[in-house]
């Protein structure tokens, strides 16, 4: 299988925004200038009047703005910009287009997106006021790797908040995205220190035929947690353990790997106390990359 990630180097990021660049802006807070995962070295808007141009341009980022001429005059000027900026990964943020199945598919598992949803439940707009309609006691945000569907794509990383008796439409956005703004920098740091991924072809390959036909069987939401403990046992050298992990036969390494991802979305005092009682090598392990992670944020 090949992981994108880690470059072994510091990645190049671009942003596409189309409005405010609130969550630009917790993106260049968290990736500036000299960070040794990555740094935001482009942004670029399809509004030429969007707020998100100013941000960059104040903290010395490359700010372009090309005006919406069409789906095709505008993914041929950004592919192009993307190749002459040796970009590595693109985030949209709030960026309102959709891009073609030919652009994704350059990009795939290095293209994501954050929606104010807990995906795939309230794809599309006008998520707040569904979820209010709705009755719903908890939502959230997802950050997803983006395919050729409208908010489809494999799920990344996830956070929850709850909605409270009471609260607007107003309130609610205001609650998600201040979620959104430690969520975002997060999961790209995952994907950069190679603990995420989309799901791989040839999986009964990789895992093993019985393994393969549960992770098929997982929900959207469950799937990247079981990537995220895949990708710890490769990096700790167990990963011939990841088929047997997935159909709780891993051992304590399994055992570990999935509080790691567990920990990794959240943090969790119950789940930090059980790391503890692994045994010292496992727990040397879960420890260091939670505290790698960490350290990047």
């Amino acid at each position: 299988m090949v992981w994108p990630f880690p470059l072994g180097r510091k990645a190049r990021m671009a942003v596409f925004a189309s409005g405010r660049g609130t969550n630009l802006e917790a993106l260049l807070q968290a990736f500036p200038k000299g960070h040794p995962l990555g740094e935001v070295v482009l942004v670029v808007s399809d509004n030429p009047q969007a707020l998100a141009l100013e941000r960059a341009r104040r903290r010395g980022v490359e700010a372009l703005a090309l005006p919406w001429r069409g789906r095709r005059a505008f993914e041929a000027e950004a592919l192009g910009l993307l190749e002459e900026r040796r970009v590595d990964l693109v985030l949209l943020a709030g960026f309102m287009r959709l891009l073609s199945p030919g652009f994704v598919e350059v990009w795939y598992g290095r293209l994501l997106n954050i929606h104010p949803s807990l995906l795939p439940d309230y794809p599309g707009l006008g998520v707040h006021r569904r979820v209010l309609e709705a009755g719903e006691k908890e939502t959230g945000s997802t950050v997803h790797f983006v395919d050729q569907g409208m908010d489809t794509g494999p799920i990344l990383l996830q956070g929850r908040v709850p909605v409270l008796p009471g609260d607007t439409e107003a309130v609610l956005e205001a609650r998600v995205l201040h979620l959104e703004h430690r969520l975002y920098p997060r999961a790209v740091a995952l994907l950069l220190l190679g603990l995420a991924f989309p799901p791989p072809e040839g999986l009964p390959g990789l895992l093993g035929e019985e393994a393969a036909r549960a992770f098929q069987a997982l929900s959207p939401r469950e799937k990247p947690l079981y990537l995220r403990a895949w990708a710890l046992l490769r990096a700790w050298g167990k990963e011939a353990l990841a088929g047997p992990a997935f159909l709780g036969q891993g051992g304590e390494w399994g055992r570990g790997a999935f509080l790691a991802a567990h920990l990794l979305a959240q943090d969790h005092p119950v789940l930090r106390a059980e790391v503890a009682s692994l045994p010292e090598a496992v727990r040397r392990e879960v420890e260091a990359s939670l505290h790698r992670v960490e350290s990047f944020l």
